[in-house]
């Protein structure tokens, strides 16, 4: 490393450019889980699962007066997933995870192209998703204005398995592969409010065979809407609300909404806060229309509890959710927190024979505390009370069963090292 950056500096000062910064930073972060009914209802004579998962992630950036590139190289694994004295690796858990590079055009316009995150407001739309070790990221093209508070971004992608020299069949199969996208996102900041509107299309791939090789142009899905922050008081409210429409498949026509409101309260070093989030469903019984909203590419872990029941690569064209929620954060002078939030589960529209809505009540409960310079340690646990009604939407399985969820993470991000030549 000492010889690289003797290197690199040499390099710069014969070549006199001008302001330039080198960076490179670590993201190291195992996750150890245990796992009794996590992102499902757990059956009877199943066992728990138990695992350790681990993100590493190198992150290098270049900024020049007008120019900004960042690569972001990352391995995620499961602890003991490659046989010792292995050749290769048959996982193939290396990739990129980001690749980007930012041109400055003029003071207020950019653009930006490359493989990268797109996460806007409380990333219930857009989000980088976190909390999954291989993170969320859009090969994208994205033209961007800023200036007095305002922002606007209009991206598109145009998604190809591979080059070909005919055609252009898309058939990477899931409900978050489309084939094209193009959204406007708008933003304005003043005092302590602000406020965004989103519009997105989603184009995904048509067939005209079973057998899913002949390309028959695309259905496209549209989201629009608002999300917006404002003090009234000493109570900060935030709420969004989208609508869904154009088509659920190719059949199918679509027709949904998402309404949320929550308002924190802040005492000293506690935060509490209360709200409500809305995500219409189709009746189980069935409908002609889907009315089954999706929250597409949104750090859909953040929301609806953190056992994943609800729309982390579930719950789609299902029932809905109405999710009634409260929390208490807790901070303390040695900068550790806790975080205790329960949530009320109900299906928003009709179950099977009229049955009882309530799904379900969850606890969430996470410690957190730094335990050196950049490095950080949270545990969580969660329990889930599930109802019938859980039952009838989670494939039948027993809601009697007990429901939880702990895990254990450190999180180890220094900045490597960080150049700058002027």
């Amino acid at each position: 490393m000492k010889y690289f950056l003797v290197f690199l500096s040499t390099f710069l000062c014969a070549t006199g450019v001008y302001a330039q910064t080198f960076s490179l930073d670590a993201d190291i972060r195992p996750r150890s889980e245990y796992r009794h009914g996590y992102g499902n209802l757990f059956p009877n004579e199943a066992k728990p699962a138990a695992f350790v998962v681990q993100r590493s992630r190198l992150n290098l950036g270049y900024t020049a007066e007008k120019l900004e590139i960042m690569i972001s190289l990352q391995d995620v694994r499961t602890w003991g997933d490659t046989r010792q004295l292995l050749a290769g690796d048959p996982n193939n858990s290396f990739s990129l995870f980001q690749a980007w590079a930012e041109l400055k055009l003029s003071n207020n316009w950019a653009t930006k192209l490359g493989r990268q995150v797109i996460s806007y407001d409380d990333q219930r739309i857009f989000g980088e998703v976190d909390w999954t070790m291989q993170g969320r990221f859009h090969d994208a093209l994205l033209l961007k204005y800023q200036k007095d508070g305002f922002r606007m971004d209009i991206g598109a992608a145009f998604s190809q398995e591979n080059p070909r020299l005919t055609g252009s069949v898309y058939n990477i199969n899931g409900f978050f592969s489309y084939k094209t996208m193009q959204y406007a996102y708008l933003h304005k900041q003043w005092n302590q409010s602000n406020i965004s509107l989103l519009f997105l299309n989603n184009g995904f791939q048509k067939f005209s065979d079973p057998a899913n090789v002949v390309a028959d142009g695309v259905y496209n899905r549209q989201t629009t809407g608002t999300y917006f922050q404002f003090p009234l008081g000493n109570i900060k409210f935030s709420g969004s609300a989208y609508y869904q429409f154009g088509k659920a498949s190719e059949d199918i026509d679509l027709s949904a909404y998402e309404l949320s409101l929550q308002g924190d309260y802040k005492i000293k070093n506690t935060l509490l806060g209360l709200g409500a989030e809305l995500l219409s469903g189709t009746d189980q019984a069935g409908s002609d229309k889907n009315h089954s909203f999706f929250p597409l590419y949104g750090t859909n872990h953040k929301f609806n509890g953190f056992m994943d029941y609800f729309y982390v690569g579930s719950h789609a064209n299902n029932v809905g959710l109405t999710d009634l929620f409260g929390k208490v954060l807790l901070k303390t002078g040695d900068s550790s927190s806790l975080l205790l939030k329960a949530h009320y589960f109900s299906s928003n529209a009709d179950l099977l024979n009229n049955a009882d809505k309530y799904l379900g009540t969850e606890i969430d409960l996470v410690y957190g505390r730094p335990l050196l310079k950049n490095v950080k340690l949270n545990l969580g646990y969660s329990h889930m009370f599930a109802s019938e009604g859980m039952s009838l939407i989670k494939n039948n399985i027993t809601s009697k069963n007990t429901n939880n969820w702990a895990w254990a993470q450190v999180i180890i991000n220094p900045k490597l090292f960080e150049i700058n030549f002027e």
